[in-house]
């Protein structure tokens, strides 16, 4: 039966259990809980450039799918940068904004983006939505799918060869079977183990203890007091957080068992805080902020506790946010990050894919090198 595509005008359209059912994975980041605390809080609505217009896939009369899609008015929140295809856009007479994008608002964390209900064809879906979205390329200047799972890419990329490949390196911890932290100390050169006990044991030495804390007791005053920590990583530079309090409460309230919030006390008194997302067989590490300067503090709370808690738990990965060569000595891998991308102009297309090959061989280089300065003993 044939497929067809509209806009939706929120994920409010759809119901939470039917939406989530589409959805069949335990990926956080995509589940009706929190794409609706985002647009219920307004984080995304039309006033922050995020205008969600989720492209509802319909067999008959009948939503069988969705895939996340906005039209944005400028690329904050989107952690794949194009504001100098913007700029040579726009230099050359063209009307860049809006553009049409196709990602998790704020959240650089790779995983499934179009969602269907079980038995219908991806691959059909895929093609109605790119020629949804082909049809309407005279009216805006591009489309964008970002973090998206490699065999999604796959597919996006067979059903419409006009797509241009953009290739990035993020950085993921992998278990190796190391049992616990000490394990996965083991498996690294004298040297490195030496420099992360020695980290550690610094945050110690400052007065500072981590705890953990799930479910019921992430209460209004520790989510006040995280809220307070990040937005001070914004403020400090000199930036508005992307993200309200009322978000936040919302995330709690309704995906609580989710939630992993890291607190940094000195005494009893909470002077740092993480929140990290759960979802299947990974930890994501999303946010975090601190009232204090403390040496060491950020390694502990957002690599160090997110580590441990893995190997506790029993979770083969740990994605713990965007960039940073400081993550490749504490044991992160680098692994490939592919972005999609659609623009309709033939001589504009032509320059980005000139730019985006250019910067694959750049990002091939770097990969290598990331290899090299990784801390494992060499058999590992």
């Amino acid at each position: 039966m044939g497929l067809t595509v509209r806009e939706l005008s929120g994920v409010g359209d759809v119901p939470r259990e039917t939406w989530n059912a589409w959805l069949g994975t335990e990926y956080p980041f995509l589940r009706h809980e929190f794409m609706h605390a985002l647009e219920c809080s307004g984080c995304v609505a039309a006033d922050s450039g995020w205008t969600p217009r989720h492209l509802g896939v319909w067999q008959d009369e009948r939503l069988v799918g969705a895939l996340p899609h906005y039209l944005k008015d400028h690329s904050f929140g989107e952690y794949v940068f194009d504001w100098s295809w913007a700029d040579a856009w726009e230099r050359a007479g063209g009307r860049y904004y809006p553009k049409r994008l196709s990602a998790v608002p704020f959240t650089p964390a790779v995983g499934p983006r179009l969602a269907l209900e079980a038995g219908v064809s991806k691959e059909a879906a895929v093609r109605a939505v790119a020629a949804f979205l082909e049809s309407h390329g005279e009216t805006l200047s591009s489309w964008h799918l970002l973090f998206a799972e490699a065999p999604e890419v796959a597919q996006w990329q067979q059903a419409w060869p006009a797509l241009l490949r953009r290739d990035a390196i993020r950085f993921e911890w992998r278990d190796a079977g190391y049992g616990d932290f000490d394990g996965f100390l083991a498996a690294m050169v004298s040297k490195r183990r030496k420099e992360i006990r020695r980290e550690r044991r610094k945050v110690a030495e400052q007065g500072l203890t981590l705890h953990r804390l799930t479910g019921d007791a992430i209460d209004d005053a520790a989510l006040a007091h995280f809220y307070r920590c990040y937005c001070a990583t914004y403020w400090e530079r000199g930036q508005m957080p992307y993200l309200n309090a009322a978000f936040f409460t919302h995330l709690r309230d309704t995906m609580s068992e989710a939630l992993l919030l890291v607190q940094a006390r000195q005494g009893d008194v909470p002077v740092a805080a993480a929140l990290y997302l759960r979802g299947g067989d990974t930890l994501y590490g999303r946010y975090w902020g601190s009232d204090v300067t403390a040496d060491c503090l950020h390694f502990e709370a957002c690599y160090y506790q997110g580590i441990e808690y893995c190997l506790e738990q029993g979770l083969r990965r740990f994605d713990p946010g965007t960039q940073g060569e400081h993550k490749l000595t504490r044991g992160f891998l680098p692994e490939d990050s592919v972005s999609l991308h659609y623009l309709p102009h033939a001589g504009f297309r032509e320059a980005v894919a000139r730019f985006c090959d250019e910067e694959r061989r750049a990002m091939a280089h770097y990969r290598a090198a990331c290899f090299e300065r990784l801390p494992f003993q060499r058999d590992e």
